[in-house]
């Protein structure tokens, strides 16, 4: 069973999180339901919109927490039951051995979701990452290691 990793966006208008769940879903369309399974840090977003769909369509999420810290530290208010529901959906949890959420935390979980997956999606505009662990470096990680990227764009996407 192929794993899927997701890299991309935490900062998507909600127009363009239900342009991004269409495009998901028709990508992940050419694989069985019961073999999908979907690696993603749950970050809100493009990762939250790809577990739901992951789920939606049959197949099942692992996730992968940056840090202890990080629900508490990172996650907002108004995102904590999404976040909650989609965790315990999970069918594993890793956490990374960090105290503390930080870029080099988000950097370490996505070289984790890395090291898991056959093949990566990003949710991505094309543009520079906005620090260390962004999802520009990610798909540069990604690449590095010859693991195939599929750019998800949909025409009209933005960000906040």
């Amino acid at each position: 069973m192929p794993h899927i990793g997701i890299t991309g966006h935490s900062n998507l208008t909600p127009d363009t999180e239900t342009l991004v769940a269409d495009s998901l879903r028709t990508t992940l369309a050419e694989h069985p339901a019961t073999e999908l399974i979907g690696v993603t840090c749950l970050a809100r977003g493009a990762d939250q919109v790809f577990a739901q769909v992951i789920l939606e369509l049959g197949g099942r999420i692992e996730v992968v927490l940056p840090a202890a810290d990080y629900r508490n530290r990172k996650v907002k208010p108004h995102n904590k039951a999404q976040f909650d529901q989609l965790l315990g959906k999970a069918s594993a949890v890793h956490t990374m051995p960090f105290a503390e959420s930080n870029r080099d935390a988000y950097m370490a979980a996505s070289e984790h979701v890395l090291s898991t997956v056959d093949t990566m999606i990003a949710i991505w505009d094309g543009g520079p990452s906005g620090g260390h662990g962004g999802t520009a470096d990610v798909v540069n990680a990604a690449q590095q290691r010859d693991i195939p990227v599929t750019v998800l764009w949909p025409e009209g996407a933005k960000r906040d």
